[in-house]
């Protein structure tokens, strides 16, 4: 019988195909450069190709790489739901479970959801990833994450979502605001470029756009932050308004500020929400988790 590429060479090529660079790819896949280099080496000696075009600098992926990579992630996916029946013979929430999350919702809810799991569940062993919605939205699609905790909507392909609980906006301004009289805030009154919102790729951003009915571009600021930590301190020098989350409102990230917050209506909120491949045979133990989630959240 032939030989066959391991897993491990697989894994590390995919990550080498998404990164276009040794040391990020080895990194991410918390392994030396060398050992990284050695096993990418072996894959093409056994396949017989070329993977990558190397220089001092650059890597570039050739295209029989590309295909390798694509039909990579097929097997890996697949290893991943081989795997997943096996456990469907295990206790529920025990072993590895791998989790993304995004960054609008990781520091204000695993605080004081982690600890709780780990007393409520103690044989399990979660290993989290902070990303985009989109970057995690492809990890889980390639089998690297087993499900993930967004913010919806968002479009997504070939999943199953569980709504989980309502994440409310607030109107965030300065307390001696140059921009908003919060007595009197209307939407149509705020000024041109008033309204600070983060970076392209974060789903928050567009989902204060749709929930807020912020609906004339003139009023948002061509000025973006990178986090809501950048956005909160944006505020807090009065350099225009913008609308949190309600977990964000009410954890210590405004703690120390002069920002103040109201409550906009009913219909604006976001919603917090677990999202699992459609294949998986994991669904009871996800559904499980779900609710662990949605319970701890409401108790708190």
């Amino acid at each position: 019988m032939n030989h066959l590429p391991t897993t491990k060479q697989l894994r590390y090529f995919v990550a080498l195909e998404q990164y276009e660079h040794f040391g990020k790819a080895a990194e991410s896949c918390f392994v030396s450069q060398p050992a990284f280099s050695v096993a990418i080496k072996e894959l093409e000696n056994m396949l017989n190709i070329q993977l990558v075009d190397r220089t001092n600098k650059n890597v570039t992926v050739t295209s029989l790489g590309r295909d390798i990579a694509r039909q990579a992630r097929v097997v890996l996916r697949d290893l991943e739901d081989m795997v997943d029946i096996a456990r469907g013979n295990q206790a529920p929430l025990t072993g590895q479970l791998k989790l993304g999350v995004i960054p609008t919702i990781a520091p204000f809810l695993l605080p004081k959801l982690l600890p709780a799991l780990r007393k409520s569940y103690p044989e399990l062993k979660l290993y989290l990833k902070e990303d985009l919605t989109e970057r995690v939205y492809d990890r889980l699609m390639d089998g690297e994450l087993d499900l993930i905790l967004i913010a919806l909507p968002y479009e997504l392909r070939n999943v199953t979502d569980m709504p989980l609980f309502d994440d409310h906006f607030y109107l965030a301004h300065h307390q001696h605001s140059a921009f908003v009289d919060p007595s009197r805030y209307n939407m149509n009154t705020l000024p041109t470029d008033s309204i600070l919102l983060l970076e392209d790729g974060h789903c928050l951003r567009d989902h204060a756009l749709s929930a807020c009915n912020i609906k004339n571009a003139d009023k948002v600021s061509s000025i973006t932050a990178t986090s809501l930590l950048t956005l909160v301190q944006m505020v807090d020098a009065d350099l225009g308004i913008t609308y949190l989350p309600e977990m964000a409102v009410k954890s210590p990230l405004l703690k120390n500020t002069r920002i103040k917050t109201i409550a906009m209506d009913d219909s604006s909120y976001r919603q917090i929400g677990l999202v699992w491949r459609k294949a998986s045979t994991r669904r009871d133990e996800f559904e499980m988790l779900g609710n662990f989630i949605k319970r701890h959240y409401q108790a708190g």
